[in-house]
């Protein structure tokens, strides 16, 4: 099938260079011939035009670096080789999406909480709201505001205060927090 490929193609560039590599007119003459079906070849294996581009420059990449001692069959060479890369990079991309899967899975379930994690907040969390609803209007209107990002300006306004009295009122709101949940929670 790879002999018929090529028909009509002089198979044989007379001037090789030994092991260095092959001489670059020789290489330019040899790429534009088969690099298409080169090409080709990869596309249909990978199914991606892009990574076939990859594989064929590879591909030629190790022809000029170290040309087959055999050069009868050129074509079958080159067709094999990209062949082989081809498959590789399939290998690769498949180990690389299972890594990737596996490590996304991982953090996945770092990042979410146990289901005792998941009982803790919940319970954390009614606790807060049984101690704000505990306490006075304007402290907890004041904690509310502070822990939503509100400004000093915005939080003397909400509770008609005066801008440089709003840190103690929040001092103080805060200390009646921590006492009521104290209390609350069992002490501790």
């Amino acid at each position: 099938m790879v002999e018929g490929f090529f028909s009509g193609v002089l198979p044989i560039f007379p001037r090789f260079a030994g092991k260095s590599g092959l001489p670059s007119a020789d290489f330019k003459q040899i790429f534009d011939l088969y690099y298409p079906a080169v090409h080709r070849r990869a596309a249909y294996i990978l199914g991606s035009p892009e990574a076939a581009e990859d594989v064929a420059q590879e591909t030629f990449l190790k022809l000029y670096q170290a040309p087959p001692q055999e050069r009868a069959n050129l074509a079958g060479w080159l067709l094999r080789v990209a062949t082989n890369l081809a498959y590789n990079h399939l290998r690769s991309e498949k180990n690389r999406l299972r890594r990737e899967s596996s490590r996304f899975l991982a953090e996945l379930a770092a990042a979410s909480p146990s289901v005792e994690e998941s009982c803790l907040q919940s319970e954390e969390m009614r606790l807060v709201q049984a101690v704000l609803q505990r306490l006075a209007p304007r402290d907890r209107v004041g904690l509310l505001l502070k822990y939503s990002g509100a400004g000093y300006r915005e939080i003397a306004a909400a509770l008609d205060l005066k801008p440089g009295s709003v840190g103690t009122v929040l001092a103080r709101a805060l200390a009646r927090f921590r006492q009521e949940y104290e209390r609350l929670s069992g002490g501790g």
